[in-house]
């Protein structure tokens, strides 16, 4: 037998169009064996049902590339954000072809009756997207773009399949880096309205010495350039560059807490790629590192171009587990390996004051040296229950347990300002607004 015509039977699929034509056929014959003249009646309408059967195969099978597709996919996935997969199809036969799309989209998708149909005019050409919402970092592998395609007859169907094994990875959302460069630079965030930093003074690193010109601070004035150029002289200042901001992320077991698709450590790193975009624009040097039982994905600070490529290569395959992070080991890392002073960013998750004051003399070593921002989450369920109104003796006492672990976490953000470190204490969504708002606010003030 060729080898072509079997590969042609191999895509060859029968239609439910033909089973019930033929459900007809033997309808026929039912009526026959009652009414016998009904029998040739019946021989005839299985003959022309096999007849356009076979008319329909040749049809489908008798043009080598008669339905062209391409799946043509982002060079990388952006995780938690909504990403267009584009799929083009050309009909290629001398008739109008109906096309049934099976995309073999990765498992993590769970979509499991994707399904597009059309109807496509000879010659002509139609292209179409779908959105996949990647809810984890990682690799995603794509089967084949399967169409089948059948004639208005819709007896049989040919299968064409293309791009066999594609793969995608997924990294940390970099798809609203934009917006917030764009916020960053006008030092606004929005957050329930427009929210202004205000500015206070300025920083001391120095740019050149200029004239005075009315409206200068008058206290930038250099007397001693003045008595030089025997004209009033000032200071010009610019925002301090080059500072180290480091971006700590806790990948242990408080981290794999879900909230809407993604868990906490998975918002954590997609802040940590807006908030280090906003550092490099800054002129500062970002650095990252990620800790569980040691610390990993170090990439060291800095500022030169493709440094958030690296810090996104670093990120975008970490996983939590299901330890309880060792933060002795980070604080003896952050101390052999980071002697200048730096801003820290520490994402991690604290639920009880007890589970903060096992690691409060590991956070104040940290804080003696640097200056250190510690970001945990606030749980949106045990805010609702606080607003809600019970109505019930359980809803009772759901409330106060809620109520309980608000105030701990009241607590929290008490005992460690108590220390000299800040909070950033939000929702997981606001989470990325939130902390490049804290950057921006110690870059503002100076205090670095």
């Amino acid at each position: 037998m060729n080898p072509e015509l079997v590969i042609n039977f191999r895509n060859l699929y029968i239609n439910n169009r033909f089973f019930f034509v033929l459900a007809g056929a033997a309808f026929c014959y039912i009526l026959a064996f009652f009414f016998t003249p009904l029998l040739w009646l019946a021989h005839g309408v299985l003959v022309v049902i096999f007849l356009a059967f076979v008319v329909d195969v040749l049809f489908l099978f008798n043009q080598k590339n008669a339905v062209l597709g391409q799946r043509i996919l982002p060079e990388k996935l952006s995780n938690g954000d909504e990403n267009p997969v584009v799929v083009d199809v050309k009909n290629n036969y001398p008739f109008n072809a109906h096309l049934k799309i099976i995309d073999e989209i990765p498992f993590q998708f769970q979509k499991r009756d994707f399904l597009i149909e059309k109807q496509l005019r000879s010659g002509q050409s139609s292209h179409f997207q779908y959105i996949l919402e990647p809810k984890q970092r990682g690799e995603y592998h794509f089967g084949s773009l399967n169409i089948y395609a059948s004639t208005p007859l819709g007896f049989a169907s040919r299968r064409f399949r293309f791009q066999k094994d594609a793969e995608l990875p997924s990294y940390p959302s970099f798809v609203h880096l934009r917006k917030y460069e764009l916020m960053a630079i006008h030092n606004d965030f929005l957050l329930g309205g427009t929210q202004k930093i205000r500015r206070i003074g300025h920083t001391m690193e120095f740019e050149h010495i200029r004239e005075y010109v009315q409206g200068d601070d008058i206290r930038s004035v250099n007397w001693k350039a003045t008595s030089k150029y025997n004209k009033l002289m000032t200071n010009q200042f610019q925002d301090e560059k080059s500072q180290r901001i480091i971006i700590l992320i806790d990948k242990g077991r408080t981290m794999q807490m879900p909230f809407r698709g993604l868990s906490l450590l998975d918002y954590s790193i997609n802040a940590a790629m807006a908030l280090s975009h906003i550092i490099l624009k800054k002129g500062d040097r970002a650095g990252v590192l990620s800790f569980s039982k040691k610390t990993e994905n170090k990439v060291a600070a800095d500022g030169r171009p493709g440094q958030l490529r690296k810090i996104s290569e670093a990120l975008y395959n970490v996983t939590t587990d299901f330890f309880e992070s060792d933060f002795s080991r980070l604080y003896q890392d952050v101390k052999f390996n980071f002697g200048q002073r730096s801003l820290m960013l520490l994402f991690t998750n604290f639920e009880t004051l007890d589970a903060l004051n096992r690691q409060m003399k590991y956070l104040r070593g940290i804080a003696k040296n640097h200056l250190l921002v510690v970001v945990f989450f606030k749980n949106s369920e045990m805010q609702n229950l606080i607003q809600t109104t019970p109505e019930t003796m359980q809803g009772v006492y759901d409330k106060i347990i809620a109520e309980k672990f608000e105030f701990e976490k009241k607590l929290i953000i008490q005992e460690l300002r108590k220390y000299g470190i800040y909070t950033v204490h939000t929702l997981p969504e606001e989470l990325s607004i939130e902390v490049i708002n804290k950057y921006l606010e110690i870059k503002a003030r100076g205090i670095l």
